[in-house]
């Protein structure tokens, strides 16, 4: 039974991997820079998706109104 997580897991994935690191260790930075490059790109696309939805809802909107 797979559970529909809202975030994706690739995120999931990485974030696993930095908790086996020691904080400040050599690999622990190179896991949290990817990380933040992954959350960085996927919090773009919901915002690009909100946007797009917002925008679709003022066009029908105005085609109503008219």
């Amino acid at each position: 039974m797979k559970v529909n997580s809202s975030i994706p897991d690739d995120i999931l994935k990485i974030q696993k991997k930095l908790c086996e690191y020691e904080i400040g260790s050599r690999n622990y930075k190179k896991y949290k820079k990817i990380l933040e490059k992954h959350t960085k790109r996927y919090s773009m696309q919901k915002r690009v998706n909100s946007n797009i939805k917002t925008i679709e809802t003022v066009e029908k909107l105005e085609k109503t109104n008219k």
